[in-house]
């Protein structure tokens, strides 16, 4: 039995832990995000409890010096008029927002906005367009995406350069 077809136990939502710096200025950023008040506040924590998607978020204050293993965060819509709607709601709501639409990322070609928490963890609403893209090894002196660190960059992406023996697989 494969893992697409073995019976499994329906999860009621998944959960996710934020280390942030300043839980104040987290709530503020995730009201914008999700368009809800967090369900519980106390001190040097946060709970928002999401219907759409269904998550399940603590922000729980530390000392954050860096951005650590995580490399971004999504949610993954339909289609692209859903993904351009959430940008919008996401620019109503005063985030700043940037688009990647058409873009090659992880085997697949995506369209998606992008937001930023005030920790510089990154968000995305996207649309897989074509999946499964077969890998390709990168040319001497290619040029792979990731996230950039800073909310002012443009365009979404900082260029590193990657050896001819690696293979690309942008985040």
């Amino acid at each position: 039995m494969n893992a697409n077809t073995r019976s499994r136990v329906p999860a009621l939502k998944a959960h996710i832990a934020l280390n942030v710096g300043n839980v104040a200025e987290s709530i503020n950023f995730y009201k914008k995000l999700f368009g809800i008040e967090p369900m519980k506040v106390r001190s040097n924590y946060a709970k928002f409890d999401v219907e759409n998607p269904p998550l399940n978020l603590t922000l729980n204050a530390a000392t954050v010096s860096q951005r650590g293993a995580l490399s971004h965060l999504g949610i993954q819509l339909r289609t692209t008029e859903e993904v351009l709607q959430v940008r919008q709601e996401w620019i109503a709501a005063g985030l700043l927002t940037r688009d990647e639409m058409g873009t090659a990322c992880c085997y697949a070609v995506q369209d998606k906005t992008w937001v930023r928490d005030p920790d510089g963890n990154e968000w995305e609403a996207f649309t897989v367009l074509e999946d499964n893209l077969p890998e390709q090894p990168a040319a001497e002196g290619a040029i792979c995406c990731t996230p950039t660190a800073t909310a002012e960059a443009a365009p979404c992406c900082t260029k590193q350069e990657v050896p001819a023996s690696a293979t690309c697989c942008m985040v």
